[in-house]
């Protein structure tokens, strides 16, 4: 539910919805409330252009989630997925990009990133793996194609008694390849038209309520509505 007045979506489980629909923030209750609930909130602009010419968008300050819960952004490459993560999650991120600048700092500059790629992607999961293993509250890159790191997360989220939720990231593939222009580093024809057909499936299927095996939420985010999100939370529930 969004809070009114704070730009705060509180993206916890609580209000059951009919299985395979999307639900509207404040939808009211039917029956099993006891079900996993699958939210799907769409963030993106859709009202129309003031007088001025600029149209509002829907975009909030904050996502909330539970205490333990994991979150993978998802999007094109060059969407704003790792700008994102470090704006919004710095000190619960866990972005492939990151471990990807520290061996580059490593290494000689002229040493193609095809060479030393695998390694950078092992190193990426071990963390992943050590910081799932804490219990600690991640938000994890993913580039939309890696079916397997969301049943990984799935299931630890599962494991540890706490629930999945996506932040997809929807951007033409026009902007998407600018945005991997002004960070100098692009992605192959065919590797991006993967990437596209992955998405594409992502979006497709949360419009409709569809998620992924698993996931118990989805937020949907337009370039606007990712510019304007300013925190992923996951406040510690202290016990009375």
């Amino acid at each position: 539910m969004m809070s009114q007045g704070s730009g705060t979506y509180a993206t916890t489980a609580g209000v059951p919805t009919q299985t395979g629909t999307a639900a509207q923030p404040g939808a009211p209750a039917r029956d099993g409330a006891a079900r996993v609930v699958r939210v799907v909130r769409d963030l993106r602009r859709r009202e129309p252009a003031t007088a001025g010419g600029r149209a509002r968008g829907r975009g909030t300050k904050s996502l909330v989630f539970a205490e333990g819960d994991l979150v993978v952004v998802s999007g094109l490459p060059g969407s704003g997925k790792s700008t994102l993560i470090r704006r919004a999650a710095e000190a619960t991120g866990i972005d492939s990009q990151d471990t990807r600048d520290r061996w580059a700092r490593r290494l000689p500059g002229a040493l193609p990133y095809a060479v030393y790629r695998p390694l950078v992607r092992l190193a990426h999961y071990a963390g992943l793996w050590r910081a799932l293993g804490s219990g600690a509250s991640v938000v994890v890159h993913d580039c939309g194609t890696q079916t397997w790191v969301r049943s990984w997360l799935a299931r630890e989220a599962r494991r540890r008694g706490r629930r999945l939720h996506l932040v997809l990231l929807d951007v033409s593939p026009e902007v998407a390849r600018e945005g991997q222009r002004e960070r100098g580093r692009g992605v192959s024809g065919y590797a991006f038209a993967r990437h596209r057909r992955a998405v594409r499936r992502l979006l497709a299927d949360a419009e409709t309520g569809r998620l992924p095996r698993g996931c118990a939420s989805a937020v949907l985010l337009d370039r606007d509505a990712a510019a304007a999100l300013e925190r992923i939370a996951f406040p510690v529930t202290r016990a009375d």
